[in-house]
């Protein structure tokens, strides 16, 4: 029996594609994506509900063979949640979406814009080639020159509409931009090479992707090489929960050669068609913002800034808003570097007028005028210096994540391991210890010291990084406080699956008691240059370490309480010092005097039931 493709019946009989959902959903028929293919009873039931719906004739639409569609574009909807707690569908979403509009007509007002596409993936794996297939084809000429260096993106025309492309460095130095791209974009094209599978930055631009929660596409680029072999990408795929459509699941994914072309048009298509889904609209009249895609000096034009437009439109002459700088639009250019008077929603430009280099991420807002905009920066840098002065560090640990119990919660969580071994011991063990309370959500797992990549990622989609005999390098900590994010390292496996169980069982902050350890007395003080005093003392019981807390007694009455910040016999520094004794106790206060008394003591974890 013949069987047509859900999205060309559609366009045959001139439905939307959400709207023939809606008609599926109804007959209760199963289907992975509007690329799937139905049966020919179903299309004449299709055509019989439009017709009573018409109050007319049947509408006539081809049936097409299964093999229609090439076989490499069958996947077809997108992964939009993180892969290990759902996988979900962009066809139910829309479908769902227009029965759950509470007022579809004024839904309808606000205009479909663009979707804006970033494309991501590996080094080398043909990222920037794919690009400029699509700009050769899919550009006028006119516009073709010098559209990377003017604002890194570019829009293509295809019979659907315009897609809007950013293009993001592929390599690791560049990992930033690639998440704030995923940010910005509305669907993320993950491009991996046939004959090379997923690799290192594969995996994080997935995980961006999922982070950032866009409908994911997989290119499967360089088809054309002797040595492809696109089945093993797929299979690699599903290591990571990402099922393509051909075995079950639904994920779109397209081999393509950015050398020969093949594959290209069915990837705009599905582009189109996964926008189409998304019900992607913007105001052209409403309130302006954007995001900044780059920034820039350029010697002779000064401050440049490349802007996504996201709502309202853009004019010469506007004041905008961004960090703690501001500026007036004194010119703009489009992608291919013309002058343009103003610009709406999904299109890039080039703005020459703020006062200050802006970073890529920063989203961008109007101001009435420049008093205004001076006010709203002015409000911006008091609130960052009361939050310095505070010292106020936001971090969101895996305690804060599992929530009050009784609730179903999803941790996320980024590991990094010495080996790939203990790397795999840790995912295994870790899929164990899901409850029905908890899910447990790697969403990067790899080899090595984490990196500011990995924070990065971990600030976006509120993970905690634990590492194991591994260690983050003081550049890492530094950035991962500034984000606020808790790394946690660990030497023994069991130590880190402890906690995890305390988490889980609801033991989630460990109870400690404060220990005796021993007494001091001092009987001289030793002047330092460089260590400050030191106390002479003798150990009259118990005994003493380095860190330990330590109060200091003078008669009946507490002088100082701290630590015990070093311990020395004679000229060497040592780690403890028994009961008989004599020893230098170095405290990080100066005023010790002769005959006061040092007691030394511990805090230890209180084991719980």
């Amino acid at each position: 029996m013949s069987k047509v493709r859900i999205y060309t019946l559609a366009k045959d009989l001139g439905v939307e594609n959400a709207r023939m959902l809606e008609i599926l959903d109804g007959l209760g028929v199963s289907y992975k994506s509007v690329s799937s293919t139905i049966e020919e009873d179903t299309v004449e039931l299709i055509k019989q509900i439009l017709a009573e719906e018409q109050g007319g004739e049947a509408p006539t639409a081809a049936a097409e063979p299964e093999t229609a569609t090439p076989a490499a574009a069958q996947p077809t909807t997108v992964q939009s949640a993180p892969a290990a707690t759902a996988q979900s569908s962009a066809a139910p979403k829309a479908a769902e979406a227009s029965t759950a509009v509470a007022d579809p007509e004024a839904e309808s007002e606000v205009p479909h814009r663009a979707p804006v596409v970033t494309i991501m993936g590996h080094v080398d794996h043909g990222k920037t080639s794919l690009l400029d297939y699509i700009r050769k084809t899919k550009v006028a000429a006119k516009e073709a020159g010098g559209i990377t260096q003017h604002v890194g993106a570019f829009e293509a025309k295809t019979s659907k509409g315009k897609i809007v492309f950013i293009d993001t460095p592929g390599h690791e130095a560049f990992t930033t931009i690639r998440a704030r791209g995923a940010n910005v974009a509305d669907i993320a094209i993950i491009v991996i090479a046939a004959d090379d599978s997923l690799m290192p930055q594969t995996r994080e631009a997935i995980a961006h992707a999922q982070a950032a929660k866009v409908p994911m596409i997989v290119a499967i680029n360089k088809v054309d090489l002797p040595q492809a072999d696109p089945e093993r990408v797929k299979t690699d795929l599903t290591q990571l929960n990402l099922v393509p459509e051909e075995y079950g699941g639904d994920l779109v994914v397209v081999p393509v050669s950015a050398k020969t072309g093949e594959g290209v048009e069915d990837l705009l298509e599905y582009i189109s068609l996964t926008a189409e889904l998304e019900d992607l609209r913007a105001d052209p009249k409403g309130k302006f913002s954007g995001v900044v895609i780059e920034g820039k000096v350029d010697k002779q034009a000064g401050v440049l800034a490349t802007v996504m437009v996201q709502e309202g439109t853009l004019h010469v002459g506007d004041f905008l808003v961004v960090g703690e700088g501001y500026g007036k639009i004194k010119a703009m250019s489009d992608s291919a570097g013309a002058r343009i008077k103003d610009a709406g929603p999904s299109t890039p430009v080039q703005i020459l007028g703020f006062s200050e280099v802006p970073s890529s991420g920063e989203t961008v807002s109007s101001a009435k005028n420049e008093h205004a905009a001076r006010e709203v920066v002015a409000q911006r840098v008091d609130t960052r210096r009361d939050a310095e002065n505070a010292r106020v560090q936001r971090r969101l640990t895996l305690e804060e994540m599992m929530g009050p119990l009784g609730s179903v919660r999803t941790v996320n969580l980024i590991l990094r391991a010495d080996t790939q071994g203990s790397v795999e011991a840790l995912q295994g063990i870790l899929a164990r210890k899901e409850s029905d309370d908890v899910k447990i959500n790697v969403m990067l797992a790899g080899i090595g010291a984490p990196t500011e990549g990995d924070v990065l990622l971990a600030s976006t989609a509120e993970a905690t990084i634990l590492c194991f005999s591994v260690t983050p390098s003081g550049g890492v900590k530094k950035v991962a406080d500034s984000k606020g994010v808790d790394i946690k390292s660990y030497r023994i496996i069991y130590e880190l699956i402890d906690e995890v169980d305390r988490l889980i069982k609801g033991n989630v902050e460990p109870v400690f008691e404060e220990k005796y350890l021993g007494r001091a007395e001092v009987r001289m003080v030793i002047r330092h240059p460089k260590s400050g005093n030191i106390a002479g003392s003798y150990i009259t019981d118990g005994m003493f370490k380095r860190n330990a807390k330590a109060k200091v007694t003078r008669g009946k009455q507490v002088v100082y309480e701290g630590t015990v910040v070093g311990l020395k016999r004679f000229k060497d520094d040592v780690r403890e010092v028994q009961t008989g004794y004599e020893c230098g106790i170095n405290l990080d206060w100066n005023d010790v005097m002769e005959g006061d008394i040092i007691e030394a003591s511990e805090m230890v974890e209180v084991e719980q039931a």
